[in-house]
């Protein structure tokens, strides 16, 4: 069982120190413990969050937070650094907290939420290497933040770390680099930078409100805000209770129950509970709770941990096993009214727990972001119907991007995304929408004027990936252009892969990965992801597409009665036409003439006066790789037997 506990993968790992930390606690104890707890609470971990890091400990002065991407956990090193230096600039040499922060690339092992392995001890090693203000990063990171870094990293040569076997090129940002001496974006509150009383950890203008006579209230108030400083929130009181979030998708995921008492399933309760709030926090515009702070809320009621974490939604739920399966249940809660808005249960072999904590994870963050969405659509139609801002107009447009494909439905959702791009022209999840909207229209054919259209997708994307290089969902919006251009799709592929690189739960991304699979000319390739994104998300709007793309890879090898099982399965769900097509090409081919005919007569019908000619149109549109079209000629002529006009 404990090898079954134990996961590896691929992460940036990012670790500080306080340069100088005992001789500060030495000076002023009570004063520096409360400097870096706010320190930690108003700008690293807030950071650390808006680069979709995750913390994982801190120790004493030290922190651990782990990235998906090494661009990520540099621009966190570099902000934080930033903004200390700013926070400094005023004090004395011997007042001033300085962070080290060390980042490597390697592979980690996760076990009951905490990391460990070589990756850590390089990262933690490197933090020692850095000067106060600086960081230190290795070569892996330089090579992978080579032309997507726009601030210079100095080579400092091979450097022998303490217990690492290997030298590792070190190359490191002084403090006196413009990058770390720059404005800060985020400045922290005017709280004194010494304090020794307990009330001061407040900023200025929240003790001027409370006054003398409510300094019990304000204690009270300081231990909730310490003991949820893993939730790095910027907390406003109103009658001495914090106030939910300015942002709109805010949750916390309570530790999940475990009804079989078996202690094994502690263990992947806990790790279930750590994984699903590290992939909401990749959902855009997302807060997210710390886990550490969430665990202090088992079995409290969801409404009362909403109310004190100041989150609109609570995601708890249950695991049972039972001999060999093991049982999730998740609700999906709205702190406010204690309602339910969701539930889902998934049923996964126990024998596999690595691989099924993996499935749930990422199968609940979808199935979240998409209930949440739809869920901020209805509330601000319902609050703002008449005068709806740039983000009801953007979660209105994703909920009906989030449905099943129509022509209809996808210039509904444009029109949604063109108008919140009016009122906010920059607003990325917007721009992402417009782009992905533009792109599906041209990929269904379903556009009069592609070329025009594709080019504006390229440009609103491009807005959001110079800012955020590291946004998943733009890379998997670029990727869905480039596939629609039809030249080149290769690079489509590394854009989708580049999209789960940094979100594994993605499914969207796996499913336009297998589709692009088949027009490189690889359709045996295209199984394994399409088979991910419906595990991922078994009952997505995107379910049809996916079948059809397994139908689709089954008509380019040939393999025909496999292909009108998959495309019967798509129609069941979605009747595209696409779907039609490919059903009516494999039914001549294997014999099947009256459910071809039909296949014919429903293909006709949802796109009237569809002919051969077109569909090989279609093809040299869609891919120009030889195998592809050599495949598509092959469908062609089961099309013909099957009574399609020329």
């Amino acid at each position: 069982m404990e090898r079954e506990r134990v996961r590896r993968r691929l992460a940036a790992i990012l670790a500080t120190d306080v340069a100088g930390y005992s001789r500060l606690v030495g000076a002023d104890e009570e004063g520096t413990l409360a400097h870096f707890k706010l320190l930690h609470r108003e700008l690293v971990a807030p950071k650390i969050a808006k680069h979709r890091g995750r913390v994982v400990k801190t120790t004493g002065d030290g922190l651990l937070a782990e990235f998906a991407s090494v661009i990520d956990a540099l621009r966190c090193a570099v902000e934080v650094q930033r903004c200390m230096a700013e926070r400094n600039a005023g004090l004395p040499q011997d007042k001033r907290i300085e962070f080290r922060i060390g980042i490597h690339q390697g592979d980690i092992v996760i076990e009951r939420g905490d990391i460990f392995g070589d990756g850590v001890n390089v990262a933690a090693r490197l933090q020692t290497l850095a000067e106060p203000g600086g960081i230190c990063v290795s070569a892996r990171v330089q090579e992978d933040a080579r032309g997507k870094f726009d601030i210079p990293l100095e080579d400092t040569g091979e450097q022998q770390l303490k217990n690492i076997a290997r030298p590792v090129r070190v190359y490191r940002i002084r403090p006196s680099d413009p990058a770390t001496s720059s404005p800060c974006s985020s400045p922290l509150s005017d709280t004194p930078p010494m304090v020794s009383s307990p009330i001061a950890v407040f900023p200025l203008r929240l003790r001027r409100m409370l006054g003398a006579r409510h300094v019990r209230t304000a204690l009270m108030t300081a231990l909730v805000l310490l003991m949820t400083s893993g939730g790095a929130a910027y907390w406003y009181l109103r009658g001495g209770e914090p106030q939910p979030q300015e942002h709109r998708l805010s949750i916390v995921v309570l530790p999940f129950t475990n009804l079989s008492n078996e202690p094994e399933q502690d263990y992947f309760a806990e790790a279930l509970t750590d994984d699903l709030s590290a992939d909401l926090s990749r959902i855009q515009d997302s807060f997210v709770i710390a886990p550490n702070t969430a665990r202090a809320y088992k079995n409290v009621d969801p409404k009362r941990a909403g109310r004190e974490l100041g989150v609109r939604y609570v995601l708890d739920g249950s695991l049972r096993r039972t001999e060999t399966m093991v049982r999730i249940h998740a609700r999906l809660i709205d702190a406010r009214t204690g309602a339910e808005v969701w539930s889902e249960r998934v049923d996964g072999d126990w024998s596999k727990s690595m691989q099924l904590q993996d499935i749930i994870t990422g199968r609940l963050a979808r199935r979240f972001d998409l209930e949440l969405i739809n869920q901020e659509s209805r509330d601000a139609e319902l609050a703002r119907p008449n005068r709806p801002d740039a983000v009801d107009l953007t979660m209105r447009g994703w909920a009906v991007l989030n449905q099943p494909y129509s022509r209809e439905q996808l210039a509904q959702s444009r029109t949604l995304f063109e108008r919140a791009l009016q009122i906010d022209f920059g607003f990325p999840k917007a721009l992402v929408g417009l782009a992905d909207a533009l792109a599906m229209e041209v990929n269904y054919r379903w556009s009069n004027a592609p070329a025009d259209q594709l080019q504006r997708a390229e440009n609103a994307v491009g807005q959001v990936l110079s800012k955020f290089p590291s946004d998943a969902m733009a890379h998997f919006v670029k990727g869905e252009i480039l596939r629609a251009r039809g030249r080149n799709v290769e690079s489509a592929v590394s854009e989708y892969e580049e999209a789960i690189a940094i979100n594994p739960s993605l499914a969207p991304a796996h499913g336009a990965l297998g589709a692009a699979k088949i027009r490189v000319g690889r359709s045996a390739e295209a199984f394994a992801p399409l088979q991910m994104a419906i595990q991922l998300s078994p009952r997505d709007p995107l379910l049809s597409t996916w079948y059809f793309y397994i139908c689709h890879a089954h008509s380019h090898l040939g393999q025909y009665e496999e292909a009108i099982d998959w495309c019967r399965r798509s129609i069941a769900v979605s009747a595209l036409w696409i779907a039609y097509a490919d059903l009516a090409a494999a039914s001549a081919l294997t014999g099947h003439e009256r459910e071809a005919r039909a296949a014919v007569t429903e293909l006709r019908r949802l796109r009237p006066n569809y002919t051969v000619a077109l569909w090989l149109q279609d093809g040299n549109g869609w891919s120009d790789n030889v195998t592809f079209l050599a495949e598509f000629q092959r469908i062609a002529e089961g099309l013909r037997k099957a009574g399609l006009p020329e």
